[in-house]
This record gives C-alpha cells, sequence and structure tokens, in this order.
C-alpha cells in the first residue's frame, strides 16, 4: 500500500512515546481530526490537555481520506429539522454547515501548510432520476444561506471535465486539503497551544478511582478529570460500547501520475472536488501535483493492490475516457466509520468520559467541528448549549455479524448501480 498523502505531505512536528506518569485536566485518546481539533481547542482556552495517539499523528482515517471538505451531512436540512424538532434542530443544521467555515478559519488562523483550495464541492447526477432529490437539496440548503446553485448537463461537463453525468449541484462552502498536511497542522498548532502530545503509546487500560480517570500506556500512564475518546474508526476494545456503536467500511483509493498541462485544463479545471450519486459512491478531485484520486468503497479483509482497485481503474475509465492507459502511481485504502443513522455521535458515556465518532464518509469538516464541541463540553459547558445532540450510547444489535450485513449490502449495490447504468445506456 502506497498513499499518496504520505509522500507529499509537509514534514510535521515530532512527538515522543509516553514514558513517565502524568496528571492532567484532560486527557485525549486519539490524534486524528476529532482529537487535535478537542486538544487545540482546549489549549486555547487555557486547559492543561494530554493527547496519546497508538502510532503516529495522522496514521488513520485522518491521513488516508479524500481530502474532500464538505458541508452538511448525509440529511438534508429538511430531514435534520423533521428529526431534532423546531429548537435543536435549526442550531443542528448551522453546526453541520459551518463544518467548512471552521477548517479553513484554523488553516488560516495557524498558517498550516496543506495545499487548501476554497472552490466547491459538486455532486454531480448519476442518472436523470437522482436529480429530483438534488433539486430538493439545493432549494433547502440555500434557505439557509448556502452559496449553492442546481448545475444543468451543460455546467456540470464544463466544470468537472467529463460528459459522464446528468446535472448536479455545486456547494461552494466545500474545498479540498492535503488531509494528511492538516492533521499535522494541527498537531503543530495544539502544541504551540499547549497541548502535550504523545505518539507510539496506545491507551490499553482505563479505569476510573473516584472522580478521576486512568489510562495506561504500555510505558506509562495519565490521570485525568476527564478523558475524550476520539478514536472513530479505528476505536478498539478499550470501551467496547463504542466500538459497537458503529461498523467500519474500508474506502479505496487510487492516484495517477501527474497529468499532462493539455489534459489539466479540462479535468476539473476550477479546482472542486466531487462525490456522485450513485449507491456506490464514487469521488475524485486533483491534488496538488496535478495527479487524478479516484475513491469509492473497497472490498473487505484487502489492502489496497493494482489488482484489489481495478474498479477504480475503470471508473476513471468511464468518467475520463481520454485518460486511457495512464499509469497510477498510489493505491491505499482506510476505514469509514458508519453509523446506524448516519449521523455524527457525540456521547457522554459516564461522568468525565466524553466521545465523538462516526462521520460516515465527511470526517474533516464534521470531525473537527465535533473536536470543537467536545472541547467546550469538557470546558463546562451544558450538553444543550453547544448546538449538537449529545445522545446515550447505543451499541448496535448483533454487531458481531455488522460487517457481514455490510458486505452483503455492498454487492447489493453494486448490483444495483450496474443495472442502472445499463438500463441508462439502454434509455
Amino acid at each position: 500500500m502506497r498513499p499518496l498523502w504520505a509522500a507529499t505531505a509537509a514534514a510535521g512536528p515530532v512527538f515522543p512515546e509516553l514514558t513517565s506518569e502524568l496528571r492532567t485536566e484532560v486527557a485525549v485518546i486519539g490524534a486524528g481530526y476529532t482529537g487535535l481539533s478537542a486538544a487545540l481547542h482546549l489549549a486555547e482556552l487555557g486547559r492543561d490537555v494530554v493527547v496519546l495517539e497508538a502510532v503516529n499523528v495522522g496514521q488513520g482515517a485522518s491521513g488516508l481520506n479524500g481530502g474532500q471538505v464538505i458541508a452538511g451531512v448525509k440529511h438534508d436540512p429538511d430531514q435534520l429539522l423533521a428529526r431534532f424538532g423546531p429548537q435543536l434542530g435549526p442550531k443542528v443544521i448551522e453546526t453541520v454547515g459551518s463544518g467548512p467555515d471552521l477548517v479553513f478559519d484554523l488553516i488560516g488562523k495557524h498558517g498550516i501548510d496543506c495545499d487548501s483550495v476554497r472552490a466547491g464541492w459538486i455532486q454531480p447526477a448519476s442518472s436523470e432520476r437522482e436529480l429530483v432529490p438534488i433539486r430538493a437539496r439545493v432549494e433547502q440548503w440555500r434557505r439557509w444561506g448556502a452559496d449553492a446553485d442546481l448545475l444543468d448537463r451543460a455546467q456540470a461537463a464544463a466544470l468537472i471535465g467529463s460528459t459522464h453525468y446528468c446535472g448536479g449541484w455545486i456547494d461552494r462552502r466545500g474545498g479540498t486539503v492535503q488531509p494528511l498536511s492538516y492533521v499535522r497542522g494541527l498537531a503543530r498548532a495544539a502544541t504551540r497551544a499547549g497541548a502535550r502530545i504523545h505518539v507510539r503509546s496506545p491507551a490499553i487500560r482505563l479505569s476510573q478511582s473516584g472522580s478521576d480517570w486512568r489510562i495506561d500506556s504500555p510505558r506509562g500512564s495519565v490521570i485525568a478529570s476527564t478523558v475524550i475518546l476520539a478514536s472513530g474508526a479505528y476505536t478498539d476494545h478499550l470501551v467496547d460500547p463504542l466500538r459497537r456503536s458503529l461498523v467500519t467500511v474500508p474506502s479505496f483509493q487510487v492516484a495517477t501520475a501527474p497529468l499532462a498541462e493539455s489534459l489539466r485544463r479540462d479535468i476539473l479545471p476550477q479546482g472542486q472536488s466531487v462525490s456522485d450519486t450513485r449507491r456506490l459512491l464514487r469521488y475524485f478531485r486533483l491534488d496538488a501535483g496535478g495527479r487524478l484520486l479516484m475513491g469509492s468503497r473497497g472490498a473487505f479483509d484487502q489492502t489496497a493492490t493494482p489488482q484489489s482497485a481495478r474498479h477504480l481503474y475503470q471508473a476513471v475509465r468511464e468518467i475520463y475516457p481520454q485518460l486511457e492507459g495512464i499509469a497510477f502511481e498510489y493505491h491505499w485504502s482506510g476505514l469509514v466509520g458508519i453509523t446506524a443513522d448516519r449521523l455524527p455521535h457525540l456521547h457522554a458515556i459516564a461522568p468525565g468520559l466524553l466521545a465523538g465518532l462516526g462521520y460516515n464518509g465527511r470526517g474533516i469538516a464534521m470531525a473537527t467541528t465535533l473536536g470543537r464541541l467536545l472541547a467546550r463540553l469538557a470546558d463546562g459547558v451544558a450538553a444543550d448549549e453547544i448546538g449538537y445532540p449529545v445522545t446515550e450510547l447505543q451499541p448496535l444489535t448483533l454487531h458481531r455479524f455488522a460487517r457481514l450485513g455490510a458486505r452483503a449490502t455492498m454487492q447489493y449495490l453494486k448490483v444495483r448501480d450496474r443495472w442502472d447504468r445499463r438500463r441508462q445506456g439502454l434509455r
């Protein structure tokens, strides 16, 4: 597996392993977007923070995703209003819709070098049928002030550089970053603000004594009054009910060799990122070096290799036939945390024990946002004042079979997508 981002990221700071016992106000487990955003915001509030990371900063999902900064969640505003009601609903819509603002504000404030581009995000329709919910989605987000517009077939083709789609919409709140550079930049900013980060220091045991929590690592320990669990899709058995509250699925990505200038003029010429409406969606963008990145859900229990990523080669050829024969230089995969309701979750598991996870493929903006909300909770802000629901932890029923179900679902969706393409071709 050869990730593009590890090969092109800005160098990150060097952090030590935990080798002693530390006391702190807040301990954070996980140095990805959620944990580092929480640590940064807490440190800026003057709180003493220690972050423990099992491997290295960004080695999990935060350094392996597609780098798309997308506003919102997998539910449209009207659905969020119906779900959360007239009091909380508007606050939730504002919270999830402003996620990209937070990301790009942090990048500017802390001078994070991560190839950030805020040119927008495009969701093109894979069929005429998919234009119906897209029209409603645009109307709803525009009512909430989003800079968004419908795209007809010609407009979508001009922005994407392909005639593969029927139209779609553009959300100008979105953008792209080099995801590993971004998470390393958050780590540097958190350290400058006073947070202490320790890598290669997995949390192997969590216990409570009175009002304090103790986290044991192989060579040290941390005692804190508040603990934030921020390991996302890589959550292990440390708090097993949390692990069982979501299903992890793999996402595969490939990246081409840098495109020739003659090709780059037509392919995503304005720098937007794209995620289509297929049941097993495809997402793609150009990186700062002019490589086309293509991603989609992958096969379970496989490492990304040229053979296992053939479906992504096919996707590139379908969308951009002008790239037939181009070399693919990078292949990699990472895990995505999927919740039953397709919403990110904030949990107060016990007094002084908080968690945030479950970004369903929209982790950059939402994980950064939930990190800030976790910081506010840890700082004593009441749950009903943060603008997002803090819910009871609910492990999935029959979680041990969830991956089998997810595997079967992916195969079913793949067949449905194939049938839809054939039906569209017949039309």
